[in-house]
């Protein structure tokens, strides 16, 4: 069975309006976040084998905190500017394009290109991934990463950091 975790960044801080979109880093809540996440999503089955990042500072930062809240596991990461996308559409063509013989792959993106794609791939409609948010999607092993298409996932874990912090 193929997996796909796409994970939004977490909170971001808006207090520095001279920044760039893509330089804008996390919020202490967004820190906060990443950190209570790690343990959830490991839990849930995200094995962070093959991770790929969004290059804004959000992003990196949001993988950054979860391999470190995750020290037994070491957690590497590759950064693509493709993923700096807002688009669903882009990120299946990321999907279309991935030649690498892997079962499972991480993302670590924004929104609202993984709620899209969640809703293009998945077999639930997802309304939002929240910031710091997790969502798992099942595909069956004898497709390959080209063939990866409209409805032909499962969605096999969906964590929002609000439900889990109760």
């Amino acid at each position: 069975m193929k997996k796909i975790h796409l994970i939004r960044h977490a909170k971001s801080s808006w207090e520095d309006t001279s920044l760039d979109d893509i330089d804008r880093p996390l919020n202490q809540r967004g820190i906060k976040a990443s950190r209570f996440m790690a343990k959830h999503m490991a839990k849930a089955g995200c094995c962070f084998d093959h991770v790929f990042c969004s290059p804004a500072v959000r992003a990196q930062a949001t993988i950054e905190l979860i391999s470190r809240s995750l020290p037994e596991r070491d957690i590497q990461w590759r950064t693509d500017d493709r993923l700096y996308t807002f688009y669903g559409e882009g990120l299946l063509r990321w999907f279309k394009s991935f030649e690498e013989p892997v079962s499972e792959l991480t993302i670590i993106g924004h929104n609202p290109a993984l709620t899209d794609l969640s809703n293009i791939l998945g077999d639930r409609l997802i309304e939002n991934i929240p910031t710091c948010g997790y969502v798992q999607l099942s595909l069956d092993a004898a497709c390959g990463w080209h063939e990866v298409s409209r409805d032909s996932a499962t969605v096999t874990a969906f964590l929002r950091p609000k439900k889990l912090m109760k």
